[in-house]
């Protein structure tokens, strides 16, 4: 009996946990597909679960951040949903590839044409962003997420480092270093390369000089090997001829 009290007590406790940590994984929430890099470009996923069981997601609205505008904002079509981008003038003049910038992306707003998001279920909403700010270690994106039964939760609050997460944070995208860094790799690995098919090529060099020496080494045995065969071919002709006349001396006698 006592260890079933104990079984259930901590079956509760778990439900409890489970429970309590839920609506933390719940919320509108923002992640790169691979890295993002201060100065480079990402492809970021807007991720929207249904936190409702009687209610769809119907829309979706993310504002993008106007301390660190953005010169291209372009959102991956996303079946079911219809995309609308809005677009302002920047507070601050902004270049890209040495062109002047006269309009940014200030918010994308998703409308389901059907359905929508159904209640257990999340959808992604990508979009192709850059180039992102080198001062800056994270952007903040607010959003408002619509149900079909009109209601409004607004993803907003701005999580502050060393305090809880408030109950509707706004989604955070964090910068990775830029990858200058692994340039250098690069032209270090480069000049690594190159000593080491300079190396190559001098050991390559080596080994055909000491194939041309022992070609010659060659060369010279086979000559010498010539000159002896020749000798030797004379001294039996020589010999033959000598045993000829001996025999023909005896024969007359």
């Amino acid at each position: 009996m006592k260890a079933s009290r104990i079984a259930a007590a901590g079956a509760v406790s778990g439900i409890a946990v489970l429970a309590l940590s839920a609506p933390a994984f719940a919320h509108v929430s923002v992640q790169p597909e691979g890295a993002a890099a201060k100065g480079g470009y990402a492809v970021v996923d807007f991720k929207v679960p249904n936190e409702r069981d009687n209610a769809s997601t119907t829309k979706l609205e993310v504002s993008f951040p106007t301390d660190h505008p953005l010169a291209s904002v372009m959102p991956q079509p996303v079946p079911g949903w219809k995309a609308d981008v809005t677009r302002a003038k920047p507070a601050k003049p902004l270049e890209s590839h040495g062109k002047q910038i006269t309009e940014v992306v200030t918010k994308v707003t998703w409308t389901a044409d059907g359905k929508g998001v159904e209640p257990g279920y999340f959808q992604k909403f990508p979009v192709s962003i850059g180039a992102l700010p080198e001062d800056a270690d994270q952007l903040v994106f607010k959003a408002i997420q619509t149900y079909s039964n009109k209601e409004v939760v607004r993803w907003i609050e701005v999580p502050q480092e060393g305090q809880d997460e408030p109950d509707t944070p706004a989604p955070v995208l964090k910068l990775s270093a830029a990858e200058d860094d692994a340039h250098g790799a690069s032209g270090a690995s480069d000049a690594k390369a190159d000593d080491t098919g300079a190396a190559a090529q001098n050991t390559a060099a080596d080994a055909s000089s000491s194939d041309s020496g022992s070609g010659d080494g060659s060369d010279t045995t086979a000559r010498v090997l010539g000159i002896v065969g020749i000798v030797v071919g004379a001294a039996g002709v020589a010999y033959g001829v000598l045993a000829g006349r001996r025999r023909n001396s005896g024969a007359a006698a």
